[in-house]
C-alpha cells in the first residue's frame, strides 16, 4: 500500500507539465554548474601568458628582498663570484665590451626568442583539445608548486622537442611558455613565478623550460636558492649546427644581418673567433657548465644528446623518465618519423587524438656556410668539447 502511494505521488510530480520542466531545469543547471567547475579547473592548468615575462626588460638580483628569517644571508653566499674558470689553450678570449653591433643583435635575438616563444604557444593552443570532464575535475583539485625539475639549456638544442614529449607523460605538467624568472623577471618574487605554473596533483611533477639558464651567470645561485634538490635538465647539440641553428633562426626574422662569417670573426685573417656573439659563446658548453657545478652536483644535472633525441627519440625519454624518477611511460610507440621535416613526431600529443609535429619554426634550412668557416668553428670548439666530455663522463661524438 505504501509503495502503491510512493509511485502514485512519482507519478503525478512527473505528469505535471510545469513541474517536469522544473525538474529538467534543475537537471540542466546542475550539469552546467558541472561543467563550469571543470572548465575553470581545465584553464588553472594552462600556461599563463603573463606579459611582463616578455617586456624585456634587464632584471636584477632581488634576493636581499626576502623576509624570510636568515635567507637573505644564504642567499648572499650562494650569490659569491665563482672561482675562475680554468681556461683551455686555445684563442678563445673572456668577452669583455661588445661591440654596437653585437649588442644590437645580441637585443634582436632576444625579440625573436620572446616572439617565437609566443608563436609556439599560439600553436598549442589552437592544436589542443578540450580533455575530458574527469581530468579537468581532478586537475581543478591540484594546486601550484614551484618546479621540481626545469630544462635550463640549450637554445636550438632541442628543448622545445623535449618539453612537448614530456608532457604526454601523465605525472608531468609542464608550463608551455618560458618563464624566463631566473634571468629576466628575478625581482618579481617566487610567487610570481609559482602563478604561472600548472596545478600537480599529489606525485606529479611540475616542469619549465627556459635554455638562457644555462648561460646565464646568476642562474644557479638563484635556483639553488629556491631549491637545492632541482633536478636539471640540459639538452646539448654539436656547437657547431647549434650555432649556424641560431643565425638561422636570427636570419630567418631579420634577413639584413650580416653573414655568418663576419659575425663569427673578429679578424678573418687571423681567424680569431668573435666569441662575443651569443651564438658561439652558448656552445662553449665546459665554461658554463663550471658555474653551475659550484652550486649543483653532476648526479642533479642530466645532459640530452639533441642528436639523439632526433634518432632515437624513444631511447632519450627513457633516461629522462629515469632520471626524474618516473615509469616508462613514453616508448617507442609513442612516436613516428617525419620525413618532410625530418624530426620524429608524437603519434598522440597531450590531451590530443591526433598526430603532432613541432611548428614550423622548427627544422628550418640552414643556408650554406664556407667549409673553411666551419673546420675553422671545429677547430676553435674542438678543445672545449673535450673538457666537456670529460666533465659529464660522456662522449657526444662531435669531433
Amino acid at each position: 500500500m505504501e509503495y502503491s502511494l510512493v509511485c502514485h505521488s512519482l507519478y503525478a510530480l512527473w505528469s505535471s507539465p510545469v513541474k517536469k520542466k522544473l525538474i529538467l531545469l534543475s537537471i540542466m543547471f546542475l550539469i552546467w554548474v558541472y561543467m563550469l567547475y571543470s572548465c575553470v579547473g581545465y584553464c588553472s592548468t594552462m600556461p599563463s601568458l603573463v606579459v611582463d615575462s616578455y617586456r624585456g626588460k634587464e632584471t636584477v638580483s632581488a634576493v636581499g628582498k626576502r623576509t624570510e628569517s636568515g635567507r637573505t644571508d644564504l642567499v648572499s653566499r650562494l650569490l659569491a663570484k665563482p672561482q675562475p674558470w680554468e681556461d683551455i689553450e686555445s684563442d678563445y678570449e673572456e668577452p669583455s665590451i661588445r661591440t654596437a653591433a653585437s649588442r644590437d643583435l645580441l637585443d634582436n635575438e632576444m625579440d625573436m626568442d620572446r616572439a617565437e616563444d609566443w608563436d609556439e604557444m599560439r600553436g598549442e593552443q589552437q592544436r589542443a583539445p578540450e580533455p575530458s570532464a574527469m581530468s579537468s575535475f581532478s586537475n581543478g583539485s591540484g594546486s601550484k608548486k614551484l618546479p621540481q625539475a626545469i630544462i635550463i639549456g640549450v637554445k636550438k638544442g632541442g628543448t622545445r622537442a623535449l618539453l612537448e614529449f614530456l608532457r604526454v607523460h601523465p605525472d608531468i605538467r609542464a608550463v608551455g611558455a618560458e618563464p624566463h624568472f631566473f634571468d629576466r623577471n628575478y625581482d618579481n618574487g617566487l610567487e610570481w613565478y609559482r602563478e604561472l605554473m600548472p596545478k600537480t596533483l599529489e606525485g606529479q611533477i611540475t616542469m619549465e623550460k627556459t635554455p638562457s639558464y644555462f648561460v646565464t651567470r646568476e642562474a644557479p645561485a638563484r635556483i639553488s636558492a629556491m631549491s637545492r634538490d632541482t633536478k636539471l635538465i640540459v639538452v646539448v647539440r654539436d656547437p657547431v649546427t647549434r650555432a649556424i641553428s641560431d643565425y638561422t633562426q636570427t636570419l630567418s626574422k631579420k634577413p639584413d644581418i650580416p653573414s655568418f662569417e663576419s659575425l663569427t670573426f673578429k679578424n678573418r685573417t687571423t681567424g680569431l673567433i668573435d666569441t662575443s656573439w651569443s651564438a658561439i659563446q652558448i656552445g662553449i658548453y665546459a665554461k658554463h657548465l663550471d658555474n653551475w657545478l659550484h652550486y649543483f652536483p653532476m648526479e642533479q644535472i642530466l645532459f640530452v644528446s639533441g642528436e639523439r633525441l632526433i634518432s632515437d627519440p624513444a631511447g632519450e625519454l627513457g633516461r629522462v623518465q629515469d632520471f626524474l624518477g618516473l615509469k616508462r611511460i613514453i616508448t617507442d610507440k609513442h612516436f613516428y618519423f617525419n620525413q618532410t621535416k625530418g624530426f620524429p613526431c608524437l603519434k598522440k600529443a597531450e590531451g590530443s587524438s591526433k598526430p603532432h609535429c613541432l611548428g614550423k619554426t622548427k627544422g628550418r634550412t640552414h643556408p650554406n656556410i664556407d667549409p673553411e668557416v666551419v673546420q675553422r668553428l671545429r677547430d676553435f670548439y674542438r678543445p672545449f668539447n673535450m673538457k666537456f666530455y670529460q666533465m659529464t663522463g660522456h662522449n657526444f661524438g662531435w669531433d
